[in-house]
């Protein structure tokens, strides 16, 4: 199996893109060998020359590996998909006009590979280019049927040609109109499928990010939390810490929760500019934060808290000159094995010691 996923890489390539030019470079392949096995019994039946039937099967063969070879290398020479499909297209279309000159009684259903051949392109080619290789399927197939019935009406009557040719004429254009019709469709889904992406990322940012603070919320830090339970401790041990603003009400009763939304957002700028890398900061409700940090004692997770208030006592309230904000924390060391749940009870039960002691300050558990 492996053997044969390198030689399916080999020839198709890595990148998606490619491979699904390749593929539909594939799906022409097999039409190819169906119409040459039909060729084949064609000229057994006398229906069309040998030697012109073993010549065009042998044309269309290397125009097949011709374009391979330009799929595969189409990056390096800067071939785009609708490009490469037009121009295979149109040497597939001069195929069918000379299968037509030469298939005798049967030429009337070698006219249905030429519709076959526009439907090809849909998935490719834009509108224009599917009316230009429908006009110039007419242009071709017309300029053949004129010359076969000025050259030999006895076996190609005009009438018939011409009326072979309004068939295909209208199936054609119809085809051509249909193939702008999918390609609007197809750029709907599109655009609708990239709107929905969108979409589903908003939705999962908001379902793991607090929106006012851009901190994590409770629920993906409690996803966090369990994550970083199942992890094999670290040497130095798991610190907790809860966090809450000092005096976060009067802000709000004083200036406003306008300026109390702007308080929120500057601590969380401020205090991540603290962290450590592994550190996780997350909004665990109103004013209060919970601060993780991983492979960290003690002290070195007091002199994160440190660094963060020095920075917090540099914030100001909008509109509140001289106001000093500050916050109370409450530290924990987590136990070996411990829930985090208990680490952060016994964090929380420090904040208040801290709050009741006079606020500003951290108290370790």
């Amino acid at each position: 199996m492996t053997l044969l996923r390198r030689i399916a890489a080999l020839l198709l390539g890595a990148e998606p893109g490619l491979r699904r030019m390749l593929q539909y470079w594939a799906a022409t392949c097999v039409l190819y060998t169906s119409c040459a096995v039909l060729l084949l019994l064609q000229a057994d039946h006398g229906f069309s020359d040998r030697a012109a039937t073993h010549a065009l099967i042998g044309y269309g063969g290397s125009i097949a590996a011709a374009f391979y070879l330009l799929i595969r290398g189409s990056s390096r020479i800067g071939l785009k998909p609708d490009q490469l499909a037009v121009t295979q297209a149109a040497f597939s279309l001069a195929c069918t006009c000379v299968l037509y000159a030469f298939s005798g009684p049967v030429r009337a259903a070698t006219l249905v590979m030429t519709v076959v051949i526009i439907v090809f392109c849909m998935f490719a080619a834009r509108p224009r280019q599917s009316m230009l290789l429908s006009l110039i399927a007419l242009a071709g197939m017309g300029a053949t049927m004129w010359w076969l019935a000025a050259h030999d009406p006895a076996r190609f009557p005009p009438v018939q040609e011409a009326l072979s040719f309004g068939y295909l004429a209208a199936a054609l254009l119809s085809t051509a109109v249909l193939s702008g019709e999918m390609h609007k469709l197809r750029a709907r889904l599109k655009r609708q499928r990239r709107e929905l992406s969108d979409a589903l990322d908003t939705i999962r940012t908001l379902a793991t990010v607090d929106e006012l603070t851009s901190l994590m919320n409770r629920r993906r830090m409690h996803e966090v939390l369990a994550e970083e339970e199942r992890r094999k401790p670290s040497q130095r041990g798991t610190c907790v810490a809860l966090l809450d603003l000092d005096f976060f009400k009067q802000v709000n009763d004083q200036y406003g929760h306008a300026a109390g939304d702007a308080v929120l957002r500057s601590f969380s700028v401020a205090a991540r500019a603290s962290l450590r890398a592994n550190d996780v900061l997350a909004r665990w409700g109103g004013e209060e934060f919970l601060l993780l940090l991983p492979d960290a004692a003690p002290e070195d997770a007091r002199l994160v808290l440190e660094r963060m208030l020095e920075r917090v006592h540099g914030l100001t309230v909008p509109g509140g000159e001289g106001h000093r904000l500050s916050f109370s924390a409450g530290l924990a060391a987590r136990h070996a094995s411990e829930p985090f749940a208990d680490a952060i009870g016994r964090a929380d039960k420090a904040m208040y010691r801290a709050k009741a002691s006079g606020r500003d300050r951290i108290v370790l558990a």
